[in-house]
């Protein structure tokens, strides 16, 4: 295991993170947060001209040809900005799967479009009666040469702006991933606002009749490693996100420490604000290495479900108490809706929750161990 970077991975941070401080302001981010569709779209041309939303696209596909490392690396920069994109569902929901595990007219037809920004996709991995997203209670029965769809799915964001959303369901003989236009007959979906602001989706299908060609990959008989891997990825973009919002939360506060003064003296002169900004830094190094472990194992194709829960909890646990540490030392400038550290406690707490927050992610983890027993560090 090497946590280094290599030369191109650190010239994509410094490229993402060029254009997103450059293009948002705390201004532009509040408008955007304004918007019905909650997306900067001036912003998502503009990483669609720098090719970073071709990252984990293959070339031939006009993607940079990178993968998962590559991807949350940009994940960690746009939660550093808190950039108001549908990025999380076309890039780690939607484009991942379809790169990873697409047919070949799959890939030629959608993914070329994610890169240059054209279309948006997205995914329903939250069932609303299974609690275990690789085990959904949704569910496809065959019809013909197609599929009949049946379910209810929670939390989908971006479904208002997407052409496609990749919904996992049991087929009898496992789990398939389907392709499903929301345009469809049978398809009812509502918007709710989350506090950031992004509109999440309930998702409901009622006898949605799908073609067989918009089966992910041809054939539902590999769904479930499928649908696992696709979870892992997913929960590795919400840890990038997290480590990302968590590292600039600390950094405002720590500019805000050395400037504000009380008693003729900065507050970070304080050993009890000393104190628990070195712990928060100890939290955050917690989270970006579990993250890493587990985000490591995955691009070369070993077991990562235990590493990304870990992972998961840590950012859960972690990120929460750093983004409440940064609200609590801004005193009140931290309620201030116009000063930039609320935005990152409010993404922290909605990252927080975002697949899993940290008690039940310890509870799976401690059946898992019951289970199976402590696994060999790799």
């Amino acid at each position: 295991m090497d946590f280094s970077f290599s030369e191109e991975q650190e010239m994509l941070r410094e490229l993402a993170r060029e254009i997103l401080e450059k293009e948002l302001s705390p201004e532009r981010v509040k408008q955007v947060e304004a918007s019905p569709d909650w997306f900067d779209r001036e912003l998502w041309a503009g990483l669609a001209a720098a090719n970073l939303l071709g990252t984990a696209i293959p070339e031939e596909h006009g993607g940079m040809g990178f993968g998962i490392e590559e991807l949350v690396i940009l994940f960690e920069e746009l939660g550093r900005t808190v950039a108001p994109t549908p990025a999380f569902a076309a890039l780690a929901l939607a484009a991942l799967p379809i790169a990873q595990f697409g047919s070949d007219e799959q890939k030629r037809s959608w993914l070329p479009r994610i890169a240059s920004g054209e279309t948006i996709l997205t995914a329903a991995v939250v069932d609303a009666d299974s609690r275990d997203p690789m085990s959904p209670a949704t569910h496809a029965r065959q019809n013909g040469d197609g599929w009949i769809l049946e379910g209810h799915k929670r939390f989908v964001p971006a479904l208002g702006i997407a052409e496609r959303v990749l919904v996992p369901a049991a087929t009898g003989r496992g789990v398939g991933i389907f392709l499903v236009d929301p345009q469809l007959r049978g398809v009812r979906s509502e918007a709710h606002r989350t506090s950031t602001g992004e509109p999440l989706w309930e998702l409901e299908l009622d006898d949605v009749r799908v073609p067989a060609g918009d089966v992910l990959g041809g054939e539902p008989s590999d769904g479930p490693a499928r649908v696992t891997w696709m979870v892992l990825a997913a929960l590795s973009a919400v840890n990038a996100t997290q480590v990302g919002v968590s590292e600039r939360a600390l950094e405002l506060t720590a500019k805000y420490v050395s400037e504000r003064e009380q008693f003729g003296q900065p507050i970070g002169a304080f050993q009890a604000v000393q104190h628990r900004l070195a712990d928060c830094f100890g939290d955050l190094d917690a989270m970006r290495w579990s993250h890493w472990r587990a985000v490591w194992r995955l691009a070369h194709g070993l077991d990562a479900g235990r590493e990304a829960a870990v992972a998961k909890f840590w950012a859960a646990d972690a990120g929460s108490r750093i983004a409440n540490t940064a609200m609590h030392v801004h005193g009140g400038m931290g309620v201030d809706m116009d000063f930039p550290i609320h935005r990152y406690f409010l993404w922290s707490k909605f990252l927080e929750l975002s697949l899993g927050s940290a008690a039940p992610t310890l509870a799976w983890l401690g059946k898992d161990m019951a289970r199976q027993g402590p696994k060999e560090i790799a």
